[in-house]
């Protein structure tokens, strides 16, 4: 059978783009469907204007700490449109280059939304196209929760695209993107609650990680609050008043909810093709992310694995090599690094020391707390944490975590070195660049001392 298409891709986020791109140079005849904007939520909506927004909050610490080395600063003034304005140029210009990219490539690209009607069949606008494959790439959208008065609130989406910076706002939540916006918020001068239904939030990261970073966002002014939930918001004549599971009440400008992403394949038509969809909505794929549907296929956060846009875009480079490039090749998940640009942000590479004790049998912990070199003239009370995790058995390191300035950068080079199969002792032959903050991971010279477990009474 002819097929208008080889590879028709739906969603031109990260892992569409990607996708559609190499597919393309493979000489497939590609065409890819968006109905909001060219690069997905990580450009528009998340990690772009995200780390733009944290980079703007971070100054006001800064004119701070100038002033004991030396500096006269002036009362700073911060004005939240401009801001938003300058961020919302570079996301054009991204928006731009995305769609260069994409027609540089030979890719065909319909801006409008995309509904499967069959295994090789999508409607367009009534139109009917086909294609031998057809990879969903529709991503994640953000979850709000099913409570009285939740159109109150916001999401990060909308975050981006406030008029004005709220004086008051709560966060609910206690993943990356709710401390991210804590943080950005508090920066940039509001006057922050995060509440977290949970005793501790960063769920699935080290215990350390956790509460070194509950630790320094108290110290920077964040109303931290766990084991707490909003039941319901009601309008008020000055803004927003959020009901919590105990009754109490908070009134606030702005609350934004970031309490999870759910795979957007609401409305797409897969039941038309038969593909099987896991209890959130995700499409369930084997290692080859094939559906159930042979000729169906999707990646990144739609399948509800690791929704990082990096792992979005190596997913779509296996698929494609798979497809059009005579490649078999499968996605490996481990040693894949994360950073979190909380305030101070997190690097975490490999297992937690709870998924070590689980997987590894005998560990070895290393830990080092300490004040930055910087801070001993700012007098900031700021500390970062550095923890590696250690398998006896083969003195392989299989976690590196931090808390502190520049985590997500230090974070990538001990991701390369975990990914070779470096051990402690490899580390510990490694000069350290000084001074530095990251030459600590290969000072680490004593482990702390095992938990002791408590004699039964």
């Amino acid at each position: 059978m002819a097929y208008d298409y080889d590879l028709f891709v739906i969603g031109a986020g990260s892992g569409g783009v990607r996708a559609s791109r190499m597919a393309a140079s493979y000489g497939a005849k590609v065409a890819v469907a968006e109905e909001r904007y060219l690069g997905g939520t990580c450009v528009n909506v998340g990690c772009i204007p995200k780390k733009l927004l944290v980079y703007g909050a971070h100054f006001a610490e800064d004119f701070v700490d100038a002033k004991n080395y030396g500096w006269t600063v002036p009362e700073p003034t911060f004005d939240w449109r401009t801001l938003i304005a300058n961020k919302d140029k570079e996301i054009a210009r991204l928006n731009g280059i995305y769609r260069n990219l994409l027609t540089n490539a030979g890719v065909t690209i319909i801006e409008s939304r995309a509904r499967i009607t069959g295994p090789n069949e999508v409607e367009i606008d009534g139109k009917r196209i086909t294609a031998k494959y057809i990879l969903v790439a529709v991503g994640a959208w953000p979850m709000v929760p099913d409570i009285p008065g939740a159109a109150l609130g916001i999401t990060s989406n909308e975050a981006f695209h406030l008029d004005r910076l709220p004086e008051r706002a709560i966060v609910a939540g206690g993943g990356y993107i709710a401390v991210e916006f804590a943080g950005i918020f508090e920066g940039l001068g509001s006057k922050v609650t995060q509440l977290y239904r949970g005793p501790l939030f960063m769920r699935g990261f080290d215990q350390d990680v956790r509460t070194t970073l509950a630790d320094e966002m108290k110290k920077k002014g964040v109303d931290l609050r766990f084991n707490a939930d909003i039941a319901r918001l009601d309008k008020s004549s000055a803004g927003v008043v959020a009901t919590l599971n105990d009754g109490s009440k908070l009134e606030a400008d702005t609350v934004m909810f970031a309490t999870g992403r759910v795979p957007n394949t609401g409305k797409l038509g897969l039941e038309n093709a038969g593909v099987n969809l896991s209890w959130n909505g995700a499409v369930v794929v084997d290692e080859y992310f094939r559906s159930s549907t042979p000729s169906i296929y999707a990646l990144g956060d739609v399948t509800h694995r690791l929704q990082l846009t990096p792992v979005a875009i190596a997913e779509a480079m296996v698929l494609t090599g798979n497809l059009f490039g005579g490649q078999n090749r499968v996605m490996t998940y481990e040693d894949i690094p994360t950073a979190v640009f909380s305030q101070p942000p997190v690097g975490t590479v490999g297992l937690t020391e709870e998924q070590a004790r689980e997987h590894c049998g005998g560990v070895a912990i290393y830990r080092s707390t300490f004040k930055p070199l910087k801070h001993t003239l700012s007098g900031r009370d700021e500390r970062t944490m550095m923890k590696l995790i250690v398998e006896k058995a083969t003195d392989r390191v299989v976690g590196c975590h931090m808390v502190g300035a520049d985590a997500g950068e230090i974070v990538q080079g001990l991701a390369i070195a975990l990914t070779c199969g470096a051990t402690k002792a490899q580390f510990d032959a490694t000069i350290g660049v000084h001074p530095s903050a990251a030459e600590e991971f290969v000072t680490m010279r004593t482990p702390v001392p095992e938990p002791v477990a408590k004699a039964a009474e």
